[in-house]
């Protein structure tokens, strides 16, 4: 069956765009008045493309790396995430590694699931290791926000139309202000990235541009 090129799904899409619009979809929450970035696997499991869950994500580590510097000229809350397991996988279940049989590569000590050295992690800023896609899962991450007084939540990382999107979702859910930088987060799959975009912004968060965040921090 051959798609309905109206149907496309991406911002590239106006006439998609558009009926979305329309029917009530996509209006903007905006930044709060305390912000925190969150930042997803950025490790070089997902980084390095010698990696099966690899693929080329310079330029959104970049634009993180960019996102970063700012926020820490004004001291803002930083979190990062990691997808680690046991050696035998006996925390990640039978039929999650059914599904994800890739996921072999998410070993606990190895080199795998560390952050990427760009990063710059400073010992003030948690690193979560989560066990599902959504960084909320089964982690503190909704408690630590509480913790710091957050209304807000800058998303960056990986991989846009999993990681990123399912957590996009719960910090909506939570009814955070929920931020994605376009720039700053990427997938292995281009389609796949466009397509997480689009929903991501019609349902859950807003999709802005990198210096649109960056002009934000810098006015705190």
């Amino acid at each position: 069956m051959s798609e309905d090129p109206r149907a496309a799904h991406g911002f590239h899409n106006a006439q998609l765009v558009d009926q979305y619009e329309k029917v009530g979809f996509g209006g903007k929450v905006g930044f709060g008045d305390r912000p925190a970035i969150l930042v997803i696997d950025l490790a070089k499991a997902w980084t390095d493309t010698s990696s099966p869950l690899g693929s080329d994500l310079s330029g959104p580590i970049a634009e993180t790396v960019r996102i970063l510097e700012k926020a820490r000229e004004k001291n803002l809350p930083i979190f990062f995430t990691t997808m680690a397991f046991e050696p035998d996988f006996s925390d990640l279940g039978d039929n999650v590694m059914r599904k994800k049989p890739v996921s072999h590569v998410q070993v606990k000590g190895t080199e795998w699931v560390e952050l990427i050295p760009e990063l710059d992690r400073r010992p003030n800023e948690v690193l979560i290791n989560k066990p599902r896609a959504s960084s909320f899962y089964s982690t503190n991450l909704q408690s630590l926000l509480t913790g710091h007084g957050v209304d807000t939540l800058i998303i960056t990382g990986c991989s846009t139309s999993g990681c990123v999107r399912a957590t996009a979702q719960t910090s909506h859910d939570h009814n955070l202000r929920t931020i994605v930088p376009r720039q700053a987060v990427g997938d292995r799959s281009k389609s796949a990235h466009d397509a997480a975009l689009f929903d991501i912004n019609a349902r859950m968060a807003d999709v802005v541009d990198v210096d649109e965040v960056l002009e934000y921090i810098e006015g705190l």
